[in-house]
C-alpha cells in the first residue's frame, strides 16, 4: 500500500465537534486510547463511520476494523460504562459486517445525561500506528458527513520480530478491582503502558488472550470486576513489564472509581429518603426558614420542526425571535433596575448577540433546519460543553444558555410567557429552575426553593438571596419523588429538608421564624453602631463588593469598610481590557466614597482557568481549578498587572488603601508583585504604597503563614477555595457541595495556622470568605483570633450583631474546644447550641 493512500471517516452522530484536548477527561484528551474527534451530540442514533467488521459491542461502545485493519472506536460520553447498558440498545452484534452509515446503536440522551457525566462522544484510531495524519473538520457535522480524513502508513511486510530462541517467558495473576471492569478508559492506560516495553507482552482470562498493547484486543476479552487476569511477558525488559503492568491492574489502571460502588442504572435514583427521619440535606443557596407543600416544578417539552421553510424565512424567523427575546429581557431587567436580576438578564441579552451561538444557528439554518431548531441546538451544544468543564461557575451558566435557548424558541413559537400559577404556601422543587423561572416568582405564594442540580454560585441562588426566599441545592435525586402538597420543613441556614415534620417540628419553627423577624429587625435598627463584644473587643466588619453600588448599600447598612472588593468585575462582559484611566477612574470613586477613615482592599485581578476573559487567550485546561487562575495568570501576562497597579495607586490617600493578592502560593509570587509594585509608584512617584497582602486560598499558604507574615502587611482568608482545596471537593459540585464545608476540621486548622502566624509578626487578619457571613460561625472566628469580618452586604446588619452578641473569654475557649472535634457536623452541633445559648441569654447586647 502507497503511504499516502488515505480513508475518509464519515460523522457517526449530528453536532458539534469538539477538541479532543478540551474533553474532561485525562485518558481520551491525553489521546491514550487513540487520536480522532469527540461529538457534542444533537442526534440519538450512533452509525458506522465505515464499512467494516464489528469486532466489539456494548452499551455505550462500539469497535470497528476497516480498510487497511484500521480499528476504529466510538465511546458515547463519559463515565457512561457505569449505566450498565441503561439507555443504549446495541443494533448489531460482534463478528457482524456493517456498511458505512448503517445504524449501530440508539440511547437515550435525556435519561443518560441525567447519570453520566457528559454526552461527548468519541471515534478514535486505536491502532495508530497505521495512520501517518489527521485531517479533522470542525464545527457543525451532520451525521454522514465526512469529517476525519485518514492518511494510511505504508502496510510492513516484515512481522514484528520474535523475542530471542530460549529467552525464558514470565507470567504472574492479578485480580482486577475495577467494578466496571477494563473498559475503554483503564484498558487504554494499561495498552499504553504496555507500549513501553520491547517485550511481548499477552494477558489471559481463562481460555482467552490478549495483546497487551492493543486497547481493542483487551476489551474484548470482556474483563469483568473480580477476574483473575495472568499477564504474560517474554524479552529482555520482561521482569520490569510484568511487574509494571500487574502493579498498573491492582491499583485500577488510574480510575478513581475502581474501588468506588458502581453507579445506579439510569432513572434509578442514587440516594433514597431516610423513612426513619425523612432529612434530606444539601447546601444554602439562600438562608432562612420555611414551612410549606410541595410543588414539583418541570420545564415543559417543547415541539417545534426540525425542518424549515426556506433559509430566507427561518433566517428573517430568527431576527424575530431574537428580537422578541431581547425585549422581554429588557423589561425583565427595567422592572429589576439596581438589583442583582438586572445584571442576569444584561447578561441574558448579550448571550442573544453572541457570534458563536449566531454562527452555530445560521449553519444549521443553511442546511434546511428551523429557526427555532436551529437556535435551541445551538444553545443546548454550547451549555454541554460548559456543563462538562472542570468548573463549578461554568456549568452553572449552562443553564443561562439553556434559559435563553428555550426563551427564543418559545417566542418562535409564539408561545405566551407567564409567571407559573402556584398554590399559597409553595416549596419548589424541581431538576434545576431557569433564572426567568425564578425571577417571575410570586414572592407571596412561595415560600422556598428545592434543586437537585446548581450551586450557590448559581444565578438561581443569586436571585433567590436577591428575593429573600429561602433555598437548598445539590439535594439527591429522590426529593423530585416527593407528592405534590406533602408538608416539608426548609432550614436554609442547616442547609436540611424535613419531609412530613411532626407538629412539635412545626410549632419549633414557627416559634424560631416570630424570633428571627423580631431579631432582624433589632439587627437592622442597630446596623450603624459598631461591632464591639460585650467585653470591649473591637471587631471590624467589611463588606464583599463589586461596584461603587454596593459600596454605597453597605454603608448605608453599617458597613465599615471594603474588605475585598472584586476587581474583575471591571474585566467581564467586555470584549477588551479596562484602560488605566477607567480603573483608576473607578478605584478613586470607590475610594472616595469610603473616606480617609475606611479601609479600601482591592483584590487583584481574579480570573483565568475557571474565569477565563475573550481578550486573554488560554488553552483549554484540564483541572481550571488548579491550572493558570489568581495571581499566576497575571505573572504569565504583566501587562495586565501592571496596568491594574498604576490604576489602584491613582486612588492613594482617598482611603486607607490595601492591596490584595488571589492565589498566592509561594514567596517568590509575592516578592515578584512587590517588586512591580515598587517600580509603578517611583514611575508615578507615589511615595506611600498602599498595605500589601495576600489571600490565604491555597494550603500552602496557610502552612507557610508564619513565613509569609514576615513579608506582608496583612492576610485575608478565602473560605470558598481554602475549603475546598483543603478537601480536594470542587465547591459546586451537586454530589459533594453539601460535604464541602468550610467548617470542617481541616479547614478550622487552616485558619488557626494563620493567625498564629501572623501574630509571630504583628500582622491582623480578616476572613473574606462565605464563612464571615455565616451567623453561626462568628463566635468560632473571634474565637480563633480573627480581627476582619468582610460579608456579603445584606449579611452586614446580622455580622455586626452575632459580634455584639459575644464575649471574647467565652469565644476563646469555645474555639478551643472546637478544634479538638472530629468532624463539620459535630462542629455545627456545637455552634448551634452555643448560638442558642447566647441569643436566650444575651438579646439585649443586639
Amino acid at each position: 500500500m502507497s503511504a499516502n493512500q488515505t480513508l475518509v471517516l464519515l460523522a457517526p452522530l449530528s453536532g458539534l465537534l469538539v477538541p479532543l484536548e478540551a474533553i474532561p477527561d485525562p485518558v481520551f484528551a491525553g489521546k491514550l486510547v487513540g487520536d480522532g474527534i469527540s461529538i457534542d451530540p444533537t442526534s440519538q442514533t450512533l452509525c458506522a463511520p465505515m464499512a467494516g467488521k464489528v469486532l466489539q459491542a456494548s452499551g455505550h461502545a462500539l469497535s470497528l476494523v476497516g480498510e487497511a485493519g484500521v480499528e476504529v472506536l466510538m465511546h458515547i460520553g463519559l463515565d457512561t460504562v457505569q449505566l450498565q447498558g441503561a439507555g443504549f440498545r446495541c443494533l448489531v452484534q460482534s463478528g457482524e459486517q456493517v456498511a458505512a452509515g448503517q445504524p449501530l446503536i440508539e440511547f437515550d440522551a435525556d435519561a443518560i445525561a441525567q447519570n453520566a457525566r457528559s454526552l461527548l462522544t468519541q471515534m478514535l484510531v486505536v491502532n495508530g500506528e497505521k495512520v501517518n495524519a489527521y485531517a479533522p473538520e470542525s464545527g457543525l457535522v451532520e451525521c454522514g458527513q465526512p469529517v476525519l480524513r485518514l492518511t494510511l502508513a505504508a502496510t510492513e511486510d516484515a512481522e514484528q520480530a520474535s523475542p530471542e530462541e530460549g529467552t525464558p517467558q514470565l507470567f504472574g495473576a492479578v485480580v482486577v478491582p475495577n467494578h466496571s471492569g477494563l473498559h475503554a478508559r483503564p484498558a487504554a492506560t494499561l495498552a499504553h503502558a504496555a507500549k513501553g516495553f520491547a517485550a511481548r507482552i499477552t494477558l489471559h482470562k481463562g481460555e482467552g488472550e490478549a495483546n497487551a498493547k492493543s486497547l481493542v484486543a483487551i476489551m474484548a476479552l470482556e474483563v469483568a470486576c473480580g477476574d483473575v487476569l495472568e499477564v504474560r511477558a517474554v524479552g529482555a525488559d520482561a521482569e520490569q513489564a510484568l511487574a509494571r503492568l500487574r502493579q498498573l491492574i491492582a491499583e485500577g489502571c488510574g480510575e478513581d472509581s475502581a474501588t468506588a460502588e458502581p453507579a445506579p442504572a439510569a432513572g434509578k435514583p442514587e440516594i433514597t429518603v431516610d423513612t426513619n427521619d425523612g432529612e434530606l440535606r444539601g447546601v444554602c443557596a439562600s438562608p432562612g426558614l420555611a414551612l410549606g407543600r410541595v410543588v414539583q416544578i418541570a420545564e415543559p417539552d417543547l415541539q417545534f420542526d426540525e425542518q424549515g421553510q426556506g433559509e430566507a424565512a427561518e433566517r428573517q424567523n430568527l431576527r424575530q425571535g431574537l428580537g422578541a427575546a431581547w425585549e422581554q429581557l429588557a423589561a425583565m431587567r427595567l422592572a429589576q433596575a439596581g438589583g442583582p436580576q438586572a445584571e442576569i438578564f444584561q447578561a441574558h441579552q448579550e448571550l442573544l448577540e453572541d457570534p458563536d451561538l449566531l454562527e452555530q444557528a445560521e449553519a444549521l439554518i443553511a442546511r434546511g433546519k428551523s429557526a427555532a431548531f436551529a437556535w435551541h441546538s445551538a444553545c443546548v451544544a454550547s451549555a454541554e460543553r460548559l456543563a462538562a468543564l472542570h468548573s463549578a461557575l461554568l456549568a452553572e451558566r449552562a443553564q443561562d444558555l439553556r434559559d435563553v435557548g428555550r426563551r427564543v424558541a418559545r417566542c418562535l413559537l409564539g408561545m405566551a410567557e407567564g409567571p407559573l400559577q402556584l398554590p399559597e404556601q409553595s416549596i419548589l422543587i424541581a431538576e434545576q429552575l431557569s433564572p426567568s423561572q425564578t425571577a417571575s416568582l410570586d414572592t407571596g405564594k412561595v415560600l422556598g426553593l428545592v434543586t437537585v442540580g446548581g450551586g450557590p454560585t448559581s444565578h438561581v441562588a443569586i436571585l433567590a438571596r436577591a428575593l429573600n426566599i429561602p433555598a437548598l441545592c445539590g439535594l439527591p435525586a429522590d426529593v423530585l419523588t416527593l407528592v405534590n402538597g406533602t408538608p416539608v420543613l426548609l432550614d436554609g441556614n442547616a442547609g436540611l429538608l424535613r419531609v412530613a415534620p411532626s407538629a412539635a417540628e412545626v410549632e419549633g419553627l414557627q416559634a424560631r421564624q416570630r424570633a428571627d423577624k423580631q431579631r432582624q429587625r433589632q439587627e437592622r435598627d442597630a446596623a450603624l453602631q459598631p461591632a464591639t463584644t460585650r467585653d470591649g473587643c473591637r471587631i471590624e466588619v467589611s463588606a464583599n463588593v463589586a461596584s461603587l453600588e454596593e459600596v454605597q448599600q453597605a454603608l448605608s447598612l453599617g458597613g465599615e469598610g471594603v474588605g475585598l472588593l472584586r476587581s474583575e468585575f471591571l474585566y467581564l462582559q467586555r470584549d477588551a481590557a479596562p484602560d488605566e484611566a477607567e480603573q483608576r477612574a473607578t478605584y478613586r470613586a470607590i475610594a472616595a466614597a469610603l473616606g480617609p477613615e475606611r479601609n479600601l482592599v482591592v483584590r487583584t485581578l481574579d480570573v483565568g482557568g475557571d474565569k477565563p476573559l475573550s481578550y486573554v487567550p488560554m488553552a483549554a485546561e484540564e483541572n481550571p481549578f488548579l491550572g493558570m487562575r489568581g495571581i499566576r495568570l497575571c505573572l504569565q501576562r504583566p501587562e495586565l498587572l501592571r496596568t491594574q497597579l498604576r490604576a489602584v495607586l491613582g486612588a492613594a490617600g482617598l482611603s486607607r488603601l490595601h492591596l490584595m493578592l488571589p492565589m498566592v502560593a509561594s514567596l517568590e509570587e509575592l516578592r515578584e508583585v512587590r517588586g512591580m509594585l515598587e517600580q509603578e509608584a517611583a514611575a508615578l512617584g507615589v511615595s506611600q504604597l498602599p498595605q500589601l497582602g495576600i489571600m490565604v486560598e491555597v494550603p500552602a499558604a496557610a502552612l507557610l503563614a508564619e513565613q509569609f507574615a514576615a513579608e506582608v502587611d496583612f492576610f485575608s482568608i478565602g473560605t470558598n477555595d481554602l475549603t475546598q482545596y483543603c478537601l480536594a471537593m470542587d465547591r459546586g459540585h451537586p454530589r459533594l457541595a453539601a460535604q464541602a464545608d468550610a467548617l470542617h476540621p481541616g479547614v478550622l486548622r487552616l485558619i488557626e495556622l494563620t493567625v498564629r502566624g501572623a501574630r509571630a509578626h504583628g500582622k491582623w487578619v480578616g476572613l473574606c470568605g462565605g464563612l464571615a457571613s455565616e451567623p453561626l460561625a462568628v463566635p468560632l472566628l473571634l474565637g480563633l483570633g480573627v480581627d476582619e469580618l468582610s460579608v456579603s452586604v445584606p449579611a452586614i446588619p446580622a455580622i455586626k450583631a452575632a459580634v455584639r452578641r459575644q464575649h471574647m473569654g467565652d469565644c476563646r475557649a469555645l474555639a478551643e474546644e472546637i478544634l479538638t472535634l472530629g468532624t463539620s457536623a459535630q462542629v455545627r452541633q456545637r455552634l448551634l447550641a452555643a448560638s442558642q445559648s447566647v441569643i436566650e441569654r444575651s438579646v439585649e447586647y443586639v
